[in-house]
């Protein structure tokens, strides 16, 4: 059964548009959209000056992380930037493990002292 806030997630749910190809449309559905836990502690910093707000992230279970067992980790270009928070990733985790295909991007870089406000996280699944 489903958390009542993931529920809460679908029934808003964000569609969008984006042309694959000039004969299909492809659908995306957006049901998250996070802050990047653990920004201080990888790459982030290093790489600021190349990222972009809509480049592509890639997601990953971690089911054996010590931390959180439904741990996902975001990478961009193969580097690992940090994490889904933990208080947002249980449902996410879930589906994944059902084989629900998901797809991140960047939705908002901001120069922010506080790490946490730094890079937001939109995720995505595919009807």
């Amino acid at each position: 059964m489903r958390s009542r806030r993931y529920r809460a997630r679908v029934a808003g749910l964000a569609l969008v548009l984006c042309t694959g190809s000039s004969l299909a449309q492809q659908v995306r559905i957006l049901v998250q959209n996070s802050p990047l836990a653990g920004f201080q502690y990888y790459s982030g910093k290093i790489l600021w000056d190349e990222m972009r707000e809509g480049d592509p992230l890639v997601l990953v279970r971690e089911p054996d992380n010590r931390h959180d067992t439904a741990a996902i980790r975001v990478e961009w270009r193969g580097v690992q930037l940090g994490h889904l928070p933990r208080a947002e990733n249980a449902a996410l985790a879930a589906e994944m493990d059902r084989g629900v295909k998901v797809e991140g991007r960047i939705g908002r870089l901001t120069k922010d002292p506080n790490p946490w406000k730094r890079l937001r996280v939109e995720v995505y699944v595919r009807p």
